[in-house]
């Protein structure tokens, strides 16, 4: 590459790291920043002005290369090295339970818990009734069986892990029978049969995607077959000519066959939707009532508590489970503990659930209460008083989300906004970019906030949000 003569001259011009350290000394801006930090970010700002300088196509001057300029950099640098990474954002998408920003929230004793537990020292493995060391499982294990009904429970760092454990205690070297419609894939492109040849189970698949009968599982069984397996299709649906085996029919011929049955529910949940209106899922009571020996779901989707996987189930296989040295590699801590405990125990009383659990109150928001919220937004909006935003409140659906009731809408209330200069993937990268980002979706040509999960307390950061971007835009 040919440097000109120009740029030969803007390059001399860069002031050196150490001249900028030494002035950074009289910003008091500066004070409380690391020396490592400061000295990084200065070494940034100085090689990205040498990269402009050596790109033919920008136009650096001599003023943008003062002690001054790369200062003003440099905080800019500085301000984004010690701010976190993970922040909070607004959820305008109305997705409830979204996979790529947290799923489901927690209730606010549940924060209160993990927040007490943190700062002190607790008896994740102490029996404070004998003085000697206990089990961590035994925190939630009482609630979980008193909430399902099975003879045992344990719980892993996530569900993937629970179905891995669980296949690795059971199958590890012998054949596991599922049938070919349910060999989903999850999340991250994770896949039940990769899961199962992870923990050395041998599949074994049967029927077809959208045919399965009680004939195929049992024309299927061999010497060597270690477990029946179902997995429920939580995160999608097969309609029309289909056919598939009750999980009671299952269970009969598990039992019939001395063959275990488990049941990957996914996103499990102890509430029966279909009361509220919604679609039926089957609930985790119901899988053990149908004498299901092994039982797993996530603890931070429907159940609306943090990342988890609960394995519930038949008191010796859940034992052979617990042993599992593979075990000690997927634990939760203390933290994910007191957080799923509190979760729980809302569950005893489920009205209680469905009003503190922050996921089921908003699956089943009122449209009233959400159109509320968007009136008062739309109002804020409306007030800022610049005619280049045009607004207009419309009916739109929001969606359950993380892999949950794929065919259930809930009908919502949102706004779609447009600013007069700026497209709508602009402005959705630029609420993205805000300090406290907002995250909405694009529909029409529209950028729209649906304000089902948006919380009481956010409408004034979206407000803030768009005052922002209007200073931002040259009338």
């Amino acid at each position: 590459m040919t440097i000109t003569e120009n740029q030969q001259t803007l390059l001399r011009m860069l002031p050196g790291v150490d001249s900028i350290l030494e002035a950074a000394k009289s910003d008091a801006v500066f004070d409380q920043v690391p020396k490592t930090v400061l000295v990084r970010s200065i070494r940034f700002a100085v090689e990205q002005l040498r990269d402009l300088i050596l790109d033919d196509r920008q136009n650096i001057t001599g003023n943008e290369l003062s002690d001054a300029a790369v200062l003003a950099a440099v905080k800019k640098r500085v301000h984004s090295a010690m701010t976190p990474n993970l922040t909070r954002i607004v959820n305008a998408t109305g997705i409830v339970i979204h996979t790529n920003l947290g799923r489901s929230l927690l209730a606010d004793d549940a924060i209160e818990n993990l927040s007490a537990i943190a700062g002190r020292y607790s008896n994740l493995e102490f029996d404070l009734s004998k003085g000697t060391r206990g089990s961590r499982y035994s925190i939630v294990e009482n609630i979980i069986c008193e909430l399902s009904g099975a003879e045992s429970a344990m719980v892993v760092n996530n569900n993937a892990g629970a179905v891995f454990l669980s296949l690795e205690t059971i199958a590890k070297g012998k054949k596991v029978i599922v049938s070919r419609g349910e060999l989903v894939e999850i999340g991250g492109s994770f896949r039940i049969p990769d899961v199962m040849a992870k923990s050395g189970g041998i599949l074994k698949e049967v029927g077809t995607t959208n045919r399965t009968h009680l004939r195929d599982y049992e024309h299927a069984i061999e010497h060597d077959t270690a477990l029946l397996l179902k997995v429920h299709t939580s995160n999608y649906s097969v309609i029309g000519f289909t056919a598939d085996v009750s999980l009671e029919t299952l269970v009969d011929l598990g039992a019939k066959y001395k063959i275990p049955v488990m049941e990957d529910l996914g996103s499990g949940t102890f509430v029966d939707f279909s009361k509220y209106g919604m679609l039926k899922e089957p609930t985790v009571q119901e899988s053990v009532k149908a004498g299901t020996d092994i039982v797993t779901f996530s603890g931070d989707k429907l159940l609306g508590g943090p990342q988890a996987g609960i394995i519930v189930g038949k008191k010796d296989v859940i034992e052979k489970i617990k042993k599992n040295p593979i075990n000690r590699a997927l634990r939760i801590d203390k933290l994910t503990l007191a957080a799923l405990e509190s979760t729980l125990r809302h569950y005893r009383n489920i009205d209680q659930a469905m009003d503190r659990v922050p996921t089921l109150r908003m699956m089943t928001l009122p449209l009233e209460r959400i159109t509320s919220k968007a009136k008062a937004l739309f109002e804020s909006l409306n007030n800022i008083g610049d005619s280049r935003m045009s607004m207009a409140l419309i009916d739109i659906f929001s969606r359950p989300g993380g892999g949950s009731l794929p065919l259930l809408t809930l009908p919502s209330k949102g706004i779609g906004i447009k600013i007069e200069g700026i497209s709508a993937n602009a402005l959705e990268q630029q609420m993205r970019n805000y300090e406290y980002p907002v995250i909405g979706r694009i529909e029409d040509d529209l950028f729209i906030i649906d304000l089902r999960t948006v919380l009481d307390d956010e409408l004034q950061i979206v407000e803030k949000a768009f005052k922002h971007i209007l200073k931002k835009v040259r009338p």
